[in-house]
């Protein structure tokens, strides 16, 4: 007999998510491969959290790749072992199964993009593969109504896209993709970091930083943290003192962005839907719908309420997971 086994995958810039059909999420791990540079073409040893841990204290033969830059797929190689990895991890290999992978894709992917998440899926080992847009999957794991006439606003930020995005009928009527998010937050920071201090921090400092103390919108009970790094004038370890005043001041034009593709999105909304969000506001998911009052500062920018989703960072994959029930 043929076994079929259906997985959802959220390929994500920052993680990547893996969905089994009947177990639920069985993987969340960071999207980095640890390449040996010795060998040609190089070598994988290793992909996830185990790769993440090596990323700037790794010999110098070996390096961490990020084969995803803003929710595309950057390195090819690298994206195939990756997913293959996590693949073979979720399927119960026997040699008459059929694995039927469903993976989501930004909404502003090009064909030979997409041509490419369905290479390195095939050359995973997947047998059938659909590509799922971001934004539809992030409502339907959120559990909008994305099947009704009513339409849906849904705001998903993840590592390396915000897709925003009005659905209705089962369609995106109108969506807007902008790479700016979880990452270029994390940019931002180490920018901001280096103009105003001196101080060179390194992209997981910037992440923490971010985590503890970051913002879109004044917050009781601010705090300050304490920042170590390199200072760029005589090169030894220094240590600053950073408020989350200046964290704020640091994201507000990668915010401001994801605000523009808020009011695109909403001008090119159709009226009859545009009442409809008026009344069922924006939902948020991704994330990037963690960092603090941002949810407060959508809301007082377009004035139409905003909800964060219930678990904002698995919202995409379990959208794929509802998908996959639904289609058998």
């Amino acid at each position: 007999m043929l076994f079929s086994q259906d997985i959802g995958i959220d390929l994500g810039t920052a993680n990547t998510l893996v969905f089994v059909k009947g177990k639920g999420i069985i993987i969340r791990e960071p999207s980095v491969v640890a390449v040996d540079q010795r060998y040609n073409p190089v070598r994988v040893v290793a992909v996830g959290s185990e790769a993440k841990d090596m990323i700037g204290r790794t010999p110098g033969s070996i390096g961490a790749v990020r084969p995803l830059r803003n929710g595309v797929i950057a390195d090819f190689d690298a994206t195939a072992e990756m997913l293959r990895k996590f693949i073979r991890k979720a399927v119960t290999a026997s040699p008459f199964s059929k694995t039927r992978v469903m993976i989501c894709v930004p909404s502003g992917v090009t064909e030979v993009e997409r041509r490419a998440v369905n290479d390195a899926a095939k050359s995973a080992g997947a047998r059938y593969v659909s590509l799922i847009e971001q934004p539809m999957a992030a409502a339907i794991g959120a559990g909008l109504p994305v099947e009704a006439a009513k339409g849906s606003m849904i705001v998903d930020i993840g590592g390396g896209t915000a897709e925003v995005a009005v659905v209705a009928l089962g369609d995106i009527v109108t969506s807007r993709s902008v790479k700016v998010a979880g990452d270029s937050y994390d940019e931002a920071i180490i920018n901001y970091i280096r103009k105003k201090y001196s101080l060179l921090i390194g992209e997981r400092t910037a992440e923490d930083i971010k985590i503890q103390i970051g913002s879109a919108y004044p917050y009781e009970g601010e705090g300050a943290m304490n920042v170590k790094g390199r200072n760029l004038i005589d090169g030894l370890p220094k240590d600053v003192e950073v408020s989350a005043d200046e964290i704020r001041e640091a994201l507000k034009d990668s915010i401001a962005q994801v605000l523009d593709a808020i009011r695109t999105t909403l001008e090119n909304t159709p009226p009859e839907l545009s009442a409809d969000i008026i009344d069922g506001g924006i939902t948020l998911t991704g994330g990037g719908a963690l960092l603090r009052g941002l949810d407060k500062l959508i809301e007082k920018e377009v004035k139409i309420p905003v909800t964060i989703s219930d678990n904002p960072l698995d919202c995409v994959v379990e959208g794929t997971g509802i998908c996959l029930e639904k289609h058998h």
